[in-house]
């Protein structure tokens, strides 16, 4: 597997190649309280929550990016969420 380390001043910038980590039941978690929202409605629906911790920079992250959309369509009953690392800092 590979690893994600912070994204060092003089990387590349990727954004011409844009990836959606949003897509099929996938739902992107931005703010703490979204985060603490979706969790408490899948506890109060009974659902298991997949999360998914990303960021845009990261190569491994990209190309699991269409893999975990999949599986939240093959996956109904299950919520995905996804997290981009460097929006969603919690201290």
């Amino acid at each position: 597997m590979g690893g994600c380390f912070a994204k060092s001043q003089n990387d590349d910038d990727d954004s011409e190649h844009p990836i959606e980590f949003a897509g099929g039941n996938v739902q992107v978690v931005s703010t703490e309280e979204s985060w603490k929202e979706h969790l408490a409605e899948a506890s109060k629906d009974g659902k298991t929550v997949v999360a998914n911790f990303s960021a845009t920079w990261c190569g491994p992250c990209r190309m699991i990016a269409p893999f975990y959309t999949e599986l939240s369509e093959k996956h109904p009953s299950l919520v995905f969420l996804s997290i981009d690392v460097d929006e969603l800092t919690v201290s």
